[in-house]
């Protein structure tokens, strides 16, 4: 399947050699609005064609599908763009900068024909995919209680500088990875109750985000996050979680390390992710998770199903926004 990347910022160094790692898939063109930085990655990953102007790469290339990894604001556009030529669409998280906007690129899509999914790879990570399968298992009963965690005190705007400057952060960085997570493990939301704060004060939105939710399982999840945390061990970019059940507990923790207790005792096991050669080492676990999340969309491309399409991302967006509208208002949203 022939393909092009629209954005050749920080992410693509990742998102392209992960593609790379599978097979039936072609990189025929990439785009980025710095004609001269798209160069540099179309010459790192061999990449033969180069555009500086998003209309003259759809209207040269034959593509099965594009991959968007530009900023959120474009996300949009590029959708709209690509169906309206009868081209699948892949993007990045956050889908798109509100929740019309979201749920008009799902439109888009549906109303063209063509297959749109959400590169949300947090759910593909080993350790989490490892957790939800010790749910599936049954062995600590029917679950009443989780913590989902992301806290961490990872300088992530050195690398990522436009992220300082977004008046609403980490709802919808993190968050939207983080609720995901929650959604891929516990199922649906009922309710939620959020409060944020910015601790930062050198950037424009929310640092620190707590989420807590009833699921339509009766299930209590608390999902924290945070950019301002300072804790004795640095996890990031690592998510704990600890789920309790009525005939036990797991205990995703530190280091990839999946606990799983019982009356009968504790069990320990380290699920690492598959170390690329490609990939930063501070971001393994999450690097590694894009070729898996790549592959199950690939799988949907070709007409299987997918778990992460447009359409189950706007729940994750939905709970996201109604976050948001918590927060703003101190109240209780139930859906």
């Amino acid at each position: 399947m022939r393909f092009s990347v629209f954005g050749t910022g920080f992410w693509s160094n990742y998102q392209i050699p992960a593609w790379q790692e599978l097979d039936g898939v072609e990189l025929v063109a990439v785009y980025n609005r710095t004609r001269s930085r798209a160069e540099d990655v179309a010459a790192r990953f061999g990449v033969p064609r180069v555009f500086d102007n998003p209309q003259q790469l759809l209207d040269a290339e034959t593509l099965d599908f594009v991959d968007i990894i530009t900023d959120v604001d474009t996300h949009p556009l590029f959708t709209r763009m690509a169906a309206e030529r009868g081209i699948g669409v892949i993007c990045q998280k956050p889908m798109a900068p509100s929740l019309p906007l979201a749920e008009e690129m799902v439109q888009v899509c549906r109303t063209a024909g063509v297959p749109l999914f959400i590169h949300e790879n947090f759910r593909w990570q080993a350790p989490i995919r490892a957790l939800k399968q010790a749910l599936d298992s049954g062995v600590i009963g029917q679950p009443f209680k989780a913590r989902v965690s992301f806290c961490s005190g990872f300088p992530v705007f050195d690398n990522q500088p436009f992220l300082a400057e977004l008046e609403r952060f980490i709802l919808t960085d993190i968050g939207s990875h983080v609720l995901d997570v929650c959604r891929f493990l516990f199922g649906e939301a009922r309710s939620l109750y959020c409060l944020t704060r910015r601790v930062n004060p050198t950037i424009q939105g929310e640092d620190v985000a707590n989420v807590f939710m009833e699921m339509e399982s009766g299930l209590h999840c608390y999902a924290e996050m945070s950019y301002a945390s300072i804790l004795e061990k640095e996890s990031f970019p690592q998510t704990l979680v600890l789920v309790e059940g009525e005939r036990g507990s797991l205990h995703l923790t530190y280091d990839f390390v999946l606990k799983t207790t019982t009356r009968q005792g504790t069990t320990a096991e380290t699920i690492r992710p598959v170390l690329y050669d490609w990939l930063d080492p501070d971001y393994a676990v999450v690097h590694s998770s894009i070729v898996d999340c790549n592959r199950d969309i690939l799988h949907g491309l070709r007409g299987g199903r997918a778990e992460t399409t447009g359409e189950d991302n706007l729940r994750t967006v939905r709970l996201v926004w109604a976050s948001y509208q918590s927060a703003e208002h101190q109240e209780l949203v139930r859906f």
